[in-house]
């Protein structure tokens, strides 16, 4: 029987994919990372930063998205600089464990956000996914803060 899907997921920061997850000083939740379309299949694939603001209660309320191009040709300090600047917008930071729910948004012709995957059948269980690049992925409990990479 699968698993429900979840209202939020926490995520835990760490030194690696969340990195940059925390508290602005007025309450609001953010993530800020790097999602990716991958290089494959005779494409060049796509680099981007994104900044996803939250609301106290773990709800979406903003998300800022800029591409960069393909991991060959793009400009690695132009992608550093905006980084930095998106968290220079924010104010000040607490680096902390978050509580989020999983959204999706659309830019780019991509899906981007903390996707909801269904079961695709009865064994399955419900996952969320840091996507483009599925570059995180995370299961119940829904509490533990923790993701596969």
């Amino acid at each position: 029987m699968p698993t429900q899907p979840p209202k939020l997921i926490a995520i835990n920061h760490d030194d690696y994919a969340a990195a940059f997850v925390g508290q602005t000083a007025d309450g609001r939740q953010f993530f800020l990372t790097t999602p990716f379309e991958p290089a494959i299949r005779g494409k060049a694939g796509e680099e981007f930063v994104a900044l996803y603001l939250f609301d106290k209660k773990g709800a979406l309320v903003e998300a800022k998205i800029e591409s960069f191009g393909s991991r060959d040709a793009m400009d690695e300090a132009a992608r550093q600089a905006f980084h930095k600047k998106l968290l220079s917008e924010i104010g000040p930071v607490k680096y902390q464990r978050i509580s989020v729910a999983p959204f999706s948004v659309d830019k780019f012709g991509t899906t981007f956000g903390l996707v909801l995957r269904t079961p695709e059948d009865e064994e399955d269980d419900w996952a969320v996914e840091a996507q483009p690049g599925n570059y995180m992925a995370f299961f119940e409990p829904w509490d533990s803060g923790d993701y596969d990479t």
